[in-house]
C-alpha cells in the first residue's frame, strides 16, 4: 500500500481526541511530502540535524515534534521552530528549552517523559522527580516553555499485559500531576505495534512511523 493508503487507513481508526504524529526519522523528504500532500500535517523525527534539514526544505504549515532523546547542546538549533519535544526528562534541559526559545521570543510546548518501562535504555524520569518539578518554583520561573503533558515508551516486548500495565502507569500518573496542573493535556504513548492499546489505555497522542512509511533502513 502507499504512504497515503496506509495514512488514510490509520487515520479511520484514530478517535477525534487522538493526535496522530508521523514518525518520518530517516525517511526522504520524498516521502514526507507524500504524506503531507495526502493531508499530514504533523511529523515526529528522533535526530535534530535530520528535521532541521527538512525544515528547511518543506512547507511552513508543518509542526515537527522532536520525539528523541535531546541533549542540551542541540537545543539552539531547533529552538525557533519546532512545535513540541516529547521527550523533557530533566530540569536542566527544560532551562535549556527556555533560554533558547527566550531568544527567538517564542514559548515552547513540552512533554515530560516519565519512566514506565522495566528497561534501563529507557530514557525518563520518576514520578516523584517529575511531580516535585512542577511543584518547584524554579519551574514557575520559566516563562518561554510551556508544559502541556506527558510522554512514554513503554518496554519492547510481546507481553501485552506489561505493556497495558505501563501504559497504565502512565496515565494514572498524568491523571495525578493535572490535579495540581490543570493545563496539561496530552499523553503521549503508542506507537506503530502498540498504538490502539495505548488509545485505550487513555493516549492522547500516537506515534506512527512503519506502519505509515513502511519499514526504516538505518544503513
Amino acid at each position: 500500500m502507499s504512504i497515503k493508503q496506509n495514512l488514510n487507513q490509520i487515520q479511520a481508526t484514530l478517535p477525534k481526541h487522538v493526535t496522530l504524529v508521523a514518525v518520518s526519522k530517516t525517511k526522504p523528504v520524498s516521502d514526507l511530502m507524500e504524506a503531507y500532500n495526502a493531508g499530514q500535517r504533523i511529523f515526529g523525527e528522533n535526530k535534530i540535524q535530520e528535521m532541521a534539514d527538512k525544515f528547511q526544505e518543506m512547507p511552513k504549515d508543518i509542526k515537527w515534534h522532536m520525539i528523541g532523546h535531546v541533549q542540551t547542546n542541540k537545543v539552539k538549533y531547533m529552538a525557533e521552530f519546532v512545535d513540541l519535544i516529547h521527550g523533557v526528562e530533566s530540569f536542566k534541559l527544560l532551562k535549556e528549552i527556555n533560554k533558547q526559545a527566550k531568544k527567538h521570543d517564542r514559548v515552547i510546548d513540552c512533554l515530560l517523559q516519565i519512566k514506565i518501562a522495566s528497561e534501563d535504555s529507557k530514557f525518563g524520569m520518576s514520578i516523584p522527580d517529575a511531580t516535585a518539578l512542577l511543584a518547584s518554583e524554579d519551574f514557575s520561573a520559566l516563562k518561554n516553555i510551556n508544559v502541556i503533558g506527558v510522554m512514554g515508551m513503554a518496554t519492547f516486548t510481546e507481553d501485552q499485559n506489561q505493556i497495558k500495565q505501563e501504559f497504565d502507569l502512565l496515565k494514572s500518573t498524568f491523571d495525578s500531576l493535572q490535579k495540581t496542573h490543570p493545563n496539561l493535556k496530552t499523553i503521549s504513548m503508542g506507537m506503530s505495534g502498540d498504538y490502539q492499546l495505548a488509545i485505550d489505555c487513555g493516549s492522547t497522542m500516537v506515534r506512527v512511523g512503519s506502519s505509515i512509511f513502511g519499514a526504516r533502513n538505518y544503513n
